[in-house]
């Protein structure tokens, strides 16, 4: 049996069919430089001892639900290669979506000054200064800061990077400071644990991920109080939500003086991403 097709039958014992197959050609193309039509043509039965050790290693690590991302030590996101490691969040496609509605709103207006909240390994923020806006990201991770700052090397695009913890300090800032703040912070209730998948529990940072089941906002709202005082007024307040919070974030939002609310949908068909502008309310 070739190596690509003893792969595939291993992972396909653990993955669904389709995921297998992608994640397999995925394996191929980056640690191989193997394409699909080199594969087909037969060109995987030409690898190495070495290499082929390699591929098995990293297939049962694979079978232990260890993400593709972490073993390859990259991803991709919004056309930027990124590096991602434990101590980050996987990129997921739905932030993508929150870049593009934030990028399609703010992006040629001249000089915006925007904030991204939680920003791990910095694809928001990057995504963003690709797009010519002026980013400014915060973490309360050193590593995480660490692997943002690399990807903004790596990349070439300017962010300043700033270690701030939101929840303990919050920074007094200069009101009316920003144009737009965005963030993605951690939004999953410790319950929902139970029906993650293995891949996301087992290996990505819990810190970037859960909030108390007894305080599901708490990010949120200690973001929104923060962003009435340093956002201008008029300008806007992106998140990237829990779907079974919506009402609940409209409500806060509008105790916090936010006004022209909206929350839109994933791809998958979840409420996963709210704007709101700043009434001029500073708190």
């Amino acid at each position: 049996m070739s190596p690509y097709r003893h792969a595939l039958q291993q992972l396909s014992a653990v993955y669904p069919p389709g995921e297998a197959t992608s994640l397999v050609r995925l394996l191929f193309e980056e640690r191989f430089g193997l394409s699909l039509t080199d594969v087909l043509l037969g060109k995987d039965s030409n690898l190495s001892a070495n290499e082929c050790r390699e591929l098995q290693n990293i297939v049962e690590r694979m079978l232990k639900n260890e993400p593709i991302q972490y073993i390859l030590g990259h991803t991709t996101f919004c056309g930027l290669t990124l590096k991602v490691a434990p101590g980050v969040l996987i990129p997921r496609p739905e932030t993508a979506e929150l870049v593009e509605w934030v990028a399609a709103e703010q992006a040629g207006k001249g000089p915006v000054r925007v904030l991204d909240v939680g920003t791990g390994s910095g694809c928001i923020a990057l995504a963003l200064a690709q797009r010519g806006l002026d980013v400014e990201a915060w973490d309360v991770s050193e590593e995480a800061l660490s692997i943002a700052r690399e990807n903004a090397r790596s990349t070439g695009l300017e962010v300043s990077f700033k270690r701030k913890n939101v929840l303990h300090s919050a920074p007094q800032e200069t009101v009316g400071q920003y144009d737009a703040i965005v963030s993605n912070p951690p939004y999953i209730c410790q319950h929902e644990a139970a029906e993650m998948e293995r891949n996301v529990l087992d290996y990505e940072p819990h810190l970037a991920l859960f909030v108390p089941d007894d305080d599901p906002l708490l990010f949120y709202r200690t973001i929104t109080h923060m962003a009435s005082c340093m956002l201008r007024e008029g300008g806007a307040l992106y998140f990237e939500i829990n779907r079974a919070y919506g009402k609940e974030m409209l409500a806060m939002m509008a105790e916090e003086g936010f006004c022209e609310m909206e929350v839109r949908k994933d791809q998958f068909g979840n409420e996963r991403m709210m704007k709101a502008v700043c009434s001029g309310r500073k708190a």
